[in-house]
């Protein structure tokens, strides 16, 4: 017992560890999306959204086998982030980013801009989580079976098999919370590097587009393609890189603001 205890403790120390990369871009997404609502509506539009996704989880994982057939969902993810991405660049490139924002609190105003972020966070979560749960199922089906509580299985799954997914993927959620809420303080401290911000969604947009070509009802691209070792090095390898790049350029801008600011006090 106190093998298979070991085996599971460490197929779920991997799913945390999973969870956790997967966070790191979705949890930038998040950021975007909640920026533009007041401090004290940031942290509850992340709160809510972020629990509708624990509900997701746990149902997800009785609907697994439904879910993969529905490309759909990841497909649509993708066009919402490369239409939000490619949309605020274009306005800032045209000069109408201050009156984005003062549409964005115009809405909030109206009290629609609140739960409409709520839902898209939701939405995204969705299209985010079909993968890591896919990925989970993948390592969880190899553990021995264990008996919870007394049950043998949950939804198809054997119940020891169905709780460590199911505590991997929750915790991943935590994580995410927590980095979207850092990410936010971060493009309040430097807002130069929203456009870099902008730019990862985009990416990830992408991300989601490679998954929706590769899905074996779509089958554009090899199945095994979004997890294979060149796509995984050239996806992360850009992320870094642009945030590397954003980095660089909101320090300088940053750096150039307070010396203006200085010389004219």
């Amino acid at each position: 017992m106190e093998a298979v205890l070991l085996e599971y403790a460490w197929v779920l120390l991997v799913l945390v560890g999973l969870e956790g990369l997967l966070a790191a871009d979705n949890a930038v997404v998040m950021a975007v999306m909640v920026k533009h609502l007041p401090k004290a509506q940031q942290k509850k539009a992340l709160f809510y959204g972020l629990a509708g996704a624990f509900v997701f989880r746990f149902a997800a994982l009785f609907m697994i086998t439904l879910l993969v057939n529905i490309w759909q969902i990841q497909a649509i993810g993708a066009a919402y982030l490369l239409f939000i991405s490619v949309k605020h660049i274009y306005d800032q490139r045209k000069g109408h980013g201050d009156d984005i924002e003062e549409a964005a609190k115009v809405k909030e105003g109206k009290g629609s801009g609140f739960w409409m972020t709520v839902l898209k966070i939701e939405l995204a979560d969705i299209a985010f989580a079909i993968d890591s749960m896919l990925a989970a199922v993948a390592l969880a089906v190899t553990l021995p079976h264990l008996n919870v509580f007394g049950l043998d299985a949950i939804g198809g799954i054997n119940s020891g098999q169905f709780f460590v997914m199911l505590a991997g993927g929750l915790i991943g959620v935590i994580i995410m919370r927590f980095a979207a809420h850092k990410f936010v303080q971060l493009l309040e401290k430097y807002p130069q590097l929203e456009t870099a911000a902008f730019v990862i969604v985009g990416w990830v947009g992408v991300k989601l587009l490679v998954m929706t070509l590769a899905h074996e009802n779509v089958h554009i691209l090899p199945h095994d393609f979004p997890h294979s070792t060149p796509w995984t090095i050239v996806f992360w390898t850009v992320l870094v890189g642009i945030v590397a790049v954003g980095a660089l350029i909101g320090v300088r801008k940053k750096k150039a603001e307070e010396q203006a600011e200085n010389a004219g006090k």
